[in-house]
């Protein structure tokens, strides 16, 4: 409808941000992509970049409207070592949220951190 008001101050009910939708998305893809892959350190750079727009991309088709999503990828090698991780956003805790995940094989660790924070 032309000219019509699309200021929302909180988003839908079927369109908020789901952690729980929003990780087994983030899982699926890291598990088919990284599943038997060997540690790299010469080809992590693109790795990362390209989890980054897949999950991005997946997580845009679930139909959360009007999130602006922040995904962030960290790919190391794996030698048994403890792997801590954290990251601060300021956010509306009614409408934004966040969802991770972490991917552990013989030769790499993966953690994933996506933000959804509500824009109106």
């Amino acid at each position: 409808m032309e000219g019509s008001n699309t200021y929302l101050i909180r988003p839908n009910h079927q369109h908020k941000f789901k952690s729980a939708i929003v990780k087994e998305c983030v899982r699926e893809i890291v598990r088919e992509r990284l599943s038997g892959l060997r540690y790299d350190p010469e080809e992590v750079p693109e790795l990362s970049r390209s989890l980054a727009e897949g999950i991005k991309d997946k997580v845009k088709d679930a139909g959360f409207d009007r999130y602006k999503l922040v995904v962030q990828v960290v790919i190391g090698e794996q030698r048994g070592q403890g792997v801590k991780m954290s990251s601060r956003c300021l956010w509306d805790a009614d409408t934004d949220s966040y969802a991770e995940d972490v991917f552990i094989n013989d030769s790499l660790f993966c953690v994933v951190a996506i933000f959804g924070i509500y824009y109106y």
